[in-house]
């Protein structure tokens, strides 16, 4: 059984080590290198980190439709590609390339959040349990018959990046108890109720702006879904404060936006409730609980702060 991987960010990395534990791995697919942090250093996706120091081949291609790239899978001769946070879209003659097809380790409870941001999604709107879906990709965008699902519940005060992390550990457990069933023939694929799906698209940086408008239990939500990556922030005196962490107290003080103070920390109000700000983090600085930096930030408190749908 020749394995395929194809995988790019820490989520991804479990499955690749538990699967080359049990099956020989002719080839790791990975997103290409790139600049990022404020150095704008060159820096290598985990799972390249990870292929590099297990000696295994690595590919990273631009497009994966590119000719080179599929000469070179075709080289490879997979019975099975095993995909994990690619971030590409696998073209038809990829999924038609191994005789058993391409499997892919999603992070929701498919047709549930299909799309690039499944774990940011299921926070986000308040989702109480998610999980993981083992599915027979196809041409559509995670469309897919399922082979197998565990559901898992989310914990009230869980982060995105602590939800994928743990998500990313169930998901390898997962893949390993499916594929030897699925390689038997004892799995039947399961076609997804696609009148029920939902879709988690790409997340940006400007998604995190913080809307006022909406509920303190919205805005809550908004950053624990998006902590670490893309981070909720709001603009003050014409800088980036990003929220780290955050909580709900029912009363709303004056106008929405408005800065109170919510016993030592700072808080804002919205449209219902006021969102108490428990760890910022200024531009350029390093976070801090809410009352340091609401000590150092003179004009802060009795600030109105504006949503980005009022710019």
């Amino acid at each position: 059984m020749r394995v395929v991987f194809m995988g790019s960010p820490q989520f991804a990395v479990p499955s690749l080590e538990i699967l080359a534990d049990a099956y020989p791995i002719v080839g790791v697919v990975t997103q290409p290198d790139r600049k990022a942090g404020r150095g704008r250093k060159i820096r290598q996706s985990a799972v390249k980190v990870w292929s590099l120091e297990h000696g295994l081949p690595i590919m990273q291609p631009r497009r994966l439709k590119d000719p080179e790239a599929i000469e070179k899978l075709k080289n490879w001769t997979p019975d099975l590609i095993v995909v994990a946070a690619f971030g590409q879209i696998l073209p038809e003659e990829v999924l038609e390339l191994p005789e058993w097809g391409c499997l892919n380790v999603h992070a929701s409870l498919l047709p549930r959040w299909r799309g690039a941001a499944p774990v940011h999604a299921s926070i986000l709107h308040g989702d109480t349990e998610t999980g993981i879906t083992i599915m027979k990709m196809d041409v559509g965008l995670d469309t897919g018959p399922i082979l197998s699902q565990t559901s898992t519940p989310i914990d009230p005060q869980e982060t995105g990046g602590q939800l994928s992390d743990r998500l990313s550990q169930i998901g390898a457990v997962l893949l390993l108890e499916t594929i030897p069933s699925y390689l038997e023939g004892n799995i039947k694929p399961i076609e997804q109720n696609h009148e029920q799906a939902t879709y988690a698209p790409m997340l940006k940086k400007s998604d995190g702006a913080l809307d006022f408008n909406l509920t303190a239990e919205e805005l809550a939500r908004q950053v624990r879904a998006f902590e670490p990556w893309p981070g909720s922030f709001f603009t003050w005196k014409g800088k980036r404060i990003v929220v780290r962490k955050a909580h709900v107290v029912s009363d709303t003080k004056g106008t929405r936006g408005a800065v109170n103070a919510v016993g030592e920390l700072p808080a804002v109000s919205t449209s219902q409730g006021s969102l108490v700000l428990e760890i910022l983090q200024p531009a350029g600085g390093k976070s801090m609980p809410g009352d340091a930096f609401m000590r150092g930030a003179r004009g802060f408190l009795g600030t109105e702060l504006t949503s980005p749908s009022n710019v």
